[in-house]
């Protein structure tokens, strides 16, 4: 087929039209500007338009769009006109994944480390949301194996068109709720039916929505307070890793520092244990090496770390602080420098009194411009809800060697050079941390 994916830019699409390329199929795609992925995909050979036009649509068989294309796109348009099918990604999942045994791992934070475990673990394709640093993309392709290893997004409902044989679920807290229309029981009854669609089920028990389901649905439940034990931080050729044991299966070592880490290890662990050995999952546990952007140590000197950490969800913003205080712990780093690019208007103030939880222990904060993915514009008071910080509003901040300089009203108000530095956010701080913005 001839594959036309508008919105090719983002993480998601670029993954389905990536996947749709090695299956191939001719893929072409478009978005409203280049990116590193859009750069990175024209070198796969896949025809890459900047921007939007209807020029673009030519005689394609299926036209595919990412959630926030509007009807009124110009390709969208012109496709209909042409009587080209166009479909919303939700739905084109359904297709692309029809034939495959989906491994489909769900949940609010933690699912792009707990899929990129697992395939670490299991041969397969996997898609994932974020690039894993083994296989330097998010997506592999294994023509040989039905497997695919696949990270759901429930933020638009369409984890429930992934088909899965086994879902895993690691926690299912009320994110994305714009989408649901702030609608509690439509978002749990989604998660609910994503569940019973797979025949193999890994679930977090101690979730609060999840647990309400132990006794009424039947699947490997993990109980993170009693199954997880003996977790201690090392450090293995200078990287992070998290050493715990899981139940009765010993010891497994994971790429990663954390509680939150072990958690994701041991349901990716359960996963695998239905069509593998524990001894071979043990052994290829320590193929991780994490996801870019997640606990992402990009700069290292003797007397500074810089990390960048993709988390946006207070809930993994805390867990991934809390990391960061033992990894300082062990490096020796009596202070820690936060910088936070909020993102999303709406997720910030839904969860703003978690936010302001998110940073104890930070030496200073640092608030960049929220990050808008799109929104309205919405006023909050950062100065006044995180005056308990020492606390830097900020426009943006730039990288020299080791050195991060924080710029506001294009001045430079200070550079850091020592300690551990860390960013959090999914928005465009992830290149101004590495210094390529």
């Amino acid at each position: 087929m001839k594959i036309h994916f508008i919105g090719i830019g983002g993480i998601g699409i670029s993954g389905l039209a990536q996947y749709m390329h090695y299956k191939g199929h001719e893929v072409s795609g478009s978005d409203i500007k280049d990116t590193i992925i859009t750069k990175n995909l024209r070198k796969m050979g896949i025809t890459v338009t900047v921007p939007h036009s209807a020029e673009a649509i030519t005689n394609q068989d299926l036209v595919v769009h990412s959630a926030i294309i509007s009807p009124n796109n110009p390709e969208v348009v012109a496709a209909q006109a042409k009587g080209i099918e166009v479909l919303a990604r939700r739905e084109a999942l359904a297709i692309i994944l029809e034939d495959k045994k989906v491994y489909s791992v769900a949940g609010a934070h933690g699912k792009s480390t707990t899929t990129a475990i697992l395939a670490s673990i299991m041969n397969g394709s996997t898609i994932i949301g974020a690039e894993s640093k083994e296989f330097g993309s998010n997506v592999r392709y294994d023509e040989k194996n039905d497997v695919m290893i696949f990270e759901a997004d429930e933020s638009d409902g369409s984890f429930v068109n992934t088909n899965p044989y086994c879902a895993v679920v690691i926690n299912a807290e009320p994110e994305h709720m714009e989408y649901y229309d702030y609608n509690y029981e439509l978002f749990y009854d989604t998660y609910k039916k994503f569940i019973n669609l797979a025949p193999l089920k890994v679930l977090n028990a101690e979730d609060p929505f999840l647990s309400s389901l132990v006794g009424e649905i039947d699947a490997h439940w993990l109980y993170p307070s009693k199954d997880i034990s003996n977790i201690e931080f090392v450090l293995i050729d200078n990287e992070p890793h998290t050493r715990f044991t899981l139940k009765d299966l010993g010891t497994f070592d994971v790429w990663g520092f954390g509680k939150h880490i072990a958690l994701d290890a041991a349901l990716a662990i359960f996963a695998a244990q239905e069509s593998m050995d524990i001894e071979m999952i043990r052994t290829n546990l320590l193929n991780f090496k994490g996801i870019k952007k997640r606990f992402d140590i990009v700069g290292f000197e003797n007397d500074s770390v810089i990390i960048d950490d993709y988390g946006h969800h207070p809930t993994e913003i805390k867990a991934t602080f809390e990391s960061v205080k033992e990894y300082a712990l062990l490096k020796g780093f009596d202070k820690i420098t936060a910088i936070w690019q909020p993102h999303k208007y709406s997720r910030t103030i839904d969860n703003l009194d978690a936010f302001i939880q998110c940073f104890d222990g930070a030496a200073e904060l640092i608030i960049l411009p929220v990050w808008s993915a799109g929104e309205a514009p919405r006023e909050i008071d950062f100065q006044e809800s995180f005056k308990a910080y020492n606390l830097t509003m900020a426009d943006k901040i730039s990288r020299a060697n080791n050195t991060i300089t924080v710029i506001k009203d294009n001045k430079n108000l200070e550079t850091l050079d020592k300690g551990l530095i860390i960013g959090f956010g999914a928005g465009d701080i992830t290149y101004q941390i590495r210094g390529i913005a």
